[in-house]
C-alpha cells in the first residue's frame, strides 16, 4: 500500500478545499484511513478517519462540522472535504492507513503510530 496525496494549495478563510488520498500501489479497501496534519512548531494532530466500508466516520472535536471524510473504494481514494477554512488549519496534510478488515473501529485511530502506512502530505495554507 503506497499512499499519495493531492489536493493542497492556498486559500482564503472561508473557502473550502477537498484533498485526496490514492492508494497508488495495491488496494487499501480492508484498511482504515485517518488523514492528520501538522504545522510548522506544532504536534501532529488527528483530523479524521473513516473506516473500510465507508460507512463509519470519525472526527476530531475541532474539525466536526467543517470537515467530511468519505471513501471510494472502486477508485482506491480517500477524501477530506473542507469548508470554513480558518488560518490555523494551514498545515501539512496527509493521510495514514492501517490493516482492519472489516472492523468498523480500530483501536488508538486518533494516533499517528496506529498507522503502518503514510503517505508525504499535501500542503494547505489559509491566507488572506
Amino acid at each position: 500500500v503506497q499512499l499519495v496525496e493531492s489536493g493542497g494549495g492556498l486559500v482564503q478563510p472561508g473557502d473550502s478545499l477537498r484533498l485526496t488520498c490514492t492508494c497508488t500501489a495495491g488496494t487499501f479497501t480492508n484498511y482504515g484511513v485517518a488523514w492528520f496534519r501538522q504545522a510548522p512548531g506544532k504536534e501532529r494532530e488527528f483530523v479524521a478517519a473513516v473506516a473500510w466500508s465507508g460507512d463509519s466516520t470519525y472526527y476530531a472535536d475541532a474539525n466536526e462540522g467543517r470537515f467530511t471524510i468519505s471513501r471510494d473504494n472502486a477508485k482506491n481514494s480517500v477524501y477530506l472535504q473542507m469548508t470554513s477554512l480558518k488560518p490555523e488549519d494551514a498545515a501539512l496534510y496527509y493521510c495514514a492507513a492501517t490493516f482492519t478488515g472489516t472492523k468498523e473501529r480500530w483501536s488508538f485511530m486518533d494516533r499517528a503510530t496506529a498507522y503502518a502506512q503514510r503517505g508525504r502530505g499535501t500542503q494547505v495554507t489559509v491566507s488572506s
